[in-house]
């Protein structure tokens, strides 16, 4: 079509009769798209005016415009349909059948394309979202860049990268259209479970194009049809950029030496966690509430003052065991009571959410007893091993995971200190221990958690506690897809 054009406007441009108004209404379009954008969601017109600023016809029409009106034109093919039909019959493409676009930036703006070499030619690899190429639809995937500015290219694309970066004004590049259909790709949106900092990345095909994030951060996954890299962009706005995919980012994480306190019987040798994809869902209420945190660190003081403050809306489990029962205690009061045999059975036959032994008697949870809380209609709260968290951890339980973290080991010391004397404890925690086991259950786990509280103070950790489950009720929540779907 921009050809086309490009052709009839080429054979009258002698007839003084015809005169450009302005030749830079490509960048006048993109400012116009910008001011529209944050109005779509709001207004059917703008989303209207939007899709028709953005059509391939009107975009290639503004090119011609801008093209004739900076002099950019050179003699066109005599027929675009020629080429066209080769093209599509994977027949040679002839070597005038070239098409000029023209682009105006500033020096220093990234264009959001990256390049790749194919039979000594220079390729685009990939147009990222959102970006000034993808919003002018002008280039496809499959281009073949020719010229910048009427100089050749070469086959280096960091060559081309930094002659594009560092040119301004109005550039035009001549190209050999790959006349490929485009499509729209799946899009997702994923947890983050690792930082990455591509300016430290020597596998990007484009340090530039890359996208900085941390771990929890949610992003938006626009195209993951590269094995290596996908296009990617933060929920909360800016440009889209590259990301290493889950399945590159698993290859070089199997290269990296494990760490020896994983493979050690208190901890599994849990799968690699890389990206976890989510959704969005509206308020809702959690059936369970999982205080995960090493021994010592505070996690029953604060189950307890949750159950205390609220027994209309928290519950718990009563734990099971096989010991026999002591004198005034009744059954389903501190303890329910189980022969070892009939324990044994339910354990084996996968009754329990966790167990174990102590003095020669059995004891644990059973997942019935969750449900049990959760059909009164409270919320059931657990402190448990953070191996149970693979079991807890789906749509049947819907739980919010919470890591009470250990404070620094003299903040501990002095905690410790103090409880010893009010008579809270009667005895000096291995607080070493405590930190320790407290930064591997954070390595190792999490990925699981949904919030994550240092406990430095019982009274400060537990109003942030109940601020974030208030928060539960009112704002929305992004949770796993399997939840959802």
């Amino acid at each position: 079509q921009g050809m086309l054009m490009t052709s009839t406007a080429h054979e009258h441009l002698e007839e003084p009769k015809l005169e450009a108004v302005r030749e830079n209404n490509v960048e006048l379009v993109q400012d116009i798209l910008r001011e529209l954008s944050p109005l779509t969601h709001r207004s059917p017109a703008a989303d209207e005016l939007v899709r028709i600023l953005k059509e391939p016809h009107f975009q290639s029409l503004l090119e011609t415009h801008d093209s004739v009106a900076s002099k950019n034109y050179e003699t066109p093919p005599p027929s675009p349909c020629s080429f066209m039909d080769a093209a599509l019959n994977n027949q040679p493409v002839p070597p005038d059948a070239v098409r000029m676009v023209g682009i105006r930036k500033v020096s220093g703006e990234h264009l959001g394309v990256t390049f790749r070499v194919e039979s000594g030619e220079l390729v685009i690899a990939r147009i990222l979202h959102g970006g000034m190429i993808d919003q002018q639809g002008l280039l496809h995937v499959g281009d073949i860049i020719k010229e910048v500015n009427g100089k050749e290219v070469g086959n280096d694309p960091k060559v081309l990268q930094e002659m594009l970066k560092e040119a301004s004004g109005s550039v035009v590049l001549k190209i050999l259209p790959s006349y490929q259909e485009p499509h729209t790709p799946r899009q997702a949106f994923v947890k983050c479970h690792f930082d990455y900092d591509p300016s430290h990345d020597n596998l990007i095909p484009c340090k530039e194009a890359g996208l900085s994030f941390n771990s929890g951060d949610i992003l938006q996954i626009f195209n993951q049809e590269d094995l290596n890299w996908w296009q990617a962009c933060h929920i909360e706005g800016g440009s889209a950029g590259l990301i290493p995919s889950q399945l590159l980012e698993e290859k070089r994480k199997a290269f990296v030496k494990r760490d020896l306190e994983l493979a050690t019987t208190e901890f599994d040798r849990h799968e690699l966690r890389i990206y976890e994809e989510v959704a969005k869902v509206p308020p809702f209420r959690r059936k369970v509430l999982v205080l995960i945190g090493a021994q010592g660190v505070g996690r029953r003081s604060l189950k307890n003052k949750l159950l205390v403050s609220d027994s209309q809306r928290y519950g718990t489990t009563i734990p099971f065991t096989s010991r026999k029962p002591k004198v005034n205690e009744r059954d389903g009061q501190m303890y329910c009571f189980m022969t070892r045999h009939e324990m044994e059975c339910d354990i084996k036959n996968g009754r329990f959410l966790e167990h174990g032994e102590y003095d020669g008697n059995l004891y644990g949870t059973k997942i019935s007893s969750i449900h049990e809380v959760i059909e009164t209609g409270k919320i059931c709260i657990l402190d448990v091993n953070p191996q149970a968290l693979k079991v807890l951890r789906t749509s049947e339980f819907l739980p919010y995971v919470v890591f009470i973290e250990a404070p620094d080991f003299e903040v501990l010391k002095a905690m410790n200190r103090t409880a010893i004397e009010s008579g809270v404890v009667t005895k000096q925690l291995t607080l070493k221990r405590t930190v320790d086991e407290s930064e591997r259950i954070k390595r190792a786990y999490g990925h699981y958690f949904d919030l994550c509280i240092v406990n430095d103070g019982l009274d400060a950790a537990f109003r942030s506690l109940r601020s974030a489950l208030d928060k539960l009720s009112t704002e929305q929540q992004w949770v796993p897809v399997s939840w959802v779907f």
